[in-house]
């Protein structure tokens, strides 16, 4: 049962890692990389990368369009987690955004991948490449 149950569980990350990967980037100013996430129920989310003086500004925006949520967010850099934190969903629109800026490394691809979980096990993630 419980390796029926893992099968399920890898099948599920995969769907979703391919779906990510099919999310197309739209250019929100010269240089900057926009995605629209995916999420679970009738969440939305979306993250955006930008070189900001040598740093890497990453904006990720949940929006469940309900007020007072709890939602634990984890940011990945190239796979290694660079930040988690813990976030409410406010007013005006039941939403949130976590900014951070990374370390930028010069002469390869940065890939962010940032996801967060609610209390109400709604899942948001979005994935970029920057460079």
């Amino acid at each position: 049962m419980r390796t029926r149950h893992l099968q399920r569980l890898g099948l599920i990350c995969a769907i979703g890692a391919a779906a990510l990967v099919a999310i197309p980037a739209t250019s929100a100013k010269d240089g900057d990389v926009l995605v629209r996430g995916t999420c679970t129920k009738a969440s939305s989310s979306k993250l955006k990368l930008s070189e900001e003086d040598g740093r890497i500004e990453v904006e990720f925006e949940v929006d469940a369009n309900r007020i007072g949520q709890s939602w634990r967010v984890v940011i990945r850099r190239n796979g290694k987690v660079n930040f988690r934190t813990r976030r409410i969903t406010r007013r005006p629109s039941g939403s949130f955004t976590v900014r951070r800026e990374l370390d930028n490394r010069r002469g390869a691809p940065d890939f962010v991948h940032a996801r967060a979980v609610s209390t109400t096990e709604q899942v948001c993630r979005a994935a970029a490449t920057l460079g």
